[in-house]
């Protein structure tokens, strides 16, 4: 088991790597001083993470960092000032939050004083850096709902819906924004799963229709009860992932990776301890009774079923070395090229694999 948790320690790593990366860079009492004042200028934000105004510029700054990520002459930074007071006491920061703009090769900062959209600090940073960077349309996986849409997409019996009730002009609404817009995308691939808002203040009859009286309003339309139920959970990115995670049986994390959990049916589970410490002639019965329990199985379980079968089979066949010998190929091919989609793929399979090696 200690290599496949190594293996599986590493696949992560890999996958962190190749698909996540943010786009406002973390700055720190150990890298602010590496990063700021050498051959690139910097725009950097000095906030607190309880801090309302913080929490309105954050998806502007997220937009700032995202347009200015390829731009090798400019970083985009933040600094979380409860973490790390030294920093933001060395620049003078006492209010929240404080834009400063270090330029190239100096950690003698001028302060920003403009508007806190993202094309407004766009401005400022070219005009300072002598960039020509041009706010970038930042997708997004959240659907957004109409009347027409609601029924169609959160009555549907074959999805989990979860729904924000928000109103344009609502401060929580907005600090929600950018946590909600990460709910969305760590679940996106989930096609199961819908992560979706509605203006309730344009679609007020829905609104009303669902109870809704303040904003933004949480509600949760399961695929067994499209009456909806309330969402009364914290409002912090791991919160909601935990949420959907324990209600819809998904295995995702906060940047949208399966964990080690992903795949993996605990009635198949038991089967396969028996399976692994069974005799060879016992295997056969074991494997006929993984077999019996597959076509039981229902939704995402059947098809990891099929992987159960598939691994069982080959082990009769191959041997017992075989789940190894197929977590290390499964490994190499991991590192040679990944998607989002593959990377689910191998690690489902491994996850799997786990429990016969």
């Amino acid at each position: 088991m200690s290599i496949w948790w190594a293996l599986q320690t590493l696949a992560l790593l890999l996958v962190f790597t190749a698909v996540s990366a943010d786009d406002v860079v973390v700055l720190t009492e150990a890298n602010f001083e590496q990063e700021i004042g050498k051959d690139r200028s910097a725009l950097v934000e000095f906030y607190a993470p309880w801090c309302g105004h913080c929490k309105k510029l954050a998806p502007e700054y997220e937009k700032l960092g995202a347009s200015f990520k390829k731009a090798k002459s400019v970083l985009i930074g933040k600094v979380d000032c409860d973490e790390h007071k030294s920093v933001c006491s060395k620049y003078g920061v006492s209010g929240y939050p404080t834009i400063q703009w270090f330029p190239k090769g100096s950690l003698e900062p001028k302060k920003y004083e403009g508007a806190r959209s993202a094309e407004a600090l766009a401005e400022f940073v070219n005009n300072e850096g002598g960039t020509n960077v041009k706010i970038a349309a930042v997708p997004s996986n959240v659907v957004v709902l109409t009347s027409d849409s609601f029924d169609e997409v959160v009555l549907n019996e074959k999805k989990d819906v979860l729904v924000e009730f928000y109103a344009p002009w609502c401060g929580h609404c907005k600090s929600l924004a950018p946590i909600y817009e990460k709910v969305a995308t760590a679940f996106k691939s989930e096609g199961d799963v819908v992560i979706a808002n509605l203006d309730a203040d344009k679609y007020k009859d829905l609104a009303e229709k669902y109870g809704v009286s303040g904003y933004p309003t949480l509600k949760f339309f399961p695929k067994g009860n499209k009456a909806g139920e309330d969402y009364d959970g914290g409002r912090d990115l791991e919160d909601f992932v935990t949420f959907i995670n324990e209600k819809c049986g998904t295995s995702r994390d906060g940047k949208g990776q399966l964990t080690s959990k992903a795949g993996t049916v605990a009635s198949l589970d038991s089967l396969v301890k028996e399976f692994i410490s069974a005799s060879d002639d016992e295997k056969k019965a074991v494997f006929a009774r993984i077999e019996e329990e597959v076509e039981k199985l229902e939704g995402s379980a059947a098809r990891y079923g099929k992987i159960y079968v598939k691994a069982a089979k080959s082990s009769l066949q191959k041997g017992a070395d075989y789940a190894k010998n197929e977590i290390q190929r499964l490994e190499r091919m991991l590192e040679k090229s990944i998607n989002q989609a593959k990377a689910d793929e191998f690690i489902l399979k491994k996850n799997i694999l786990s429990t016969f090696a």
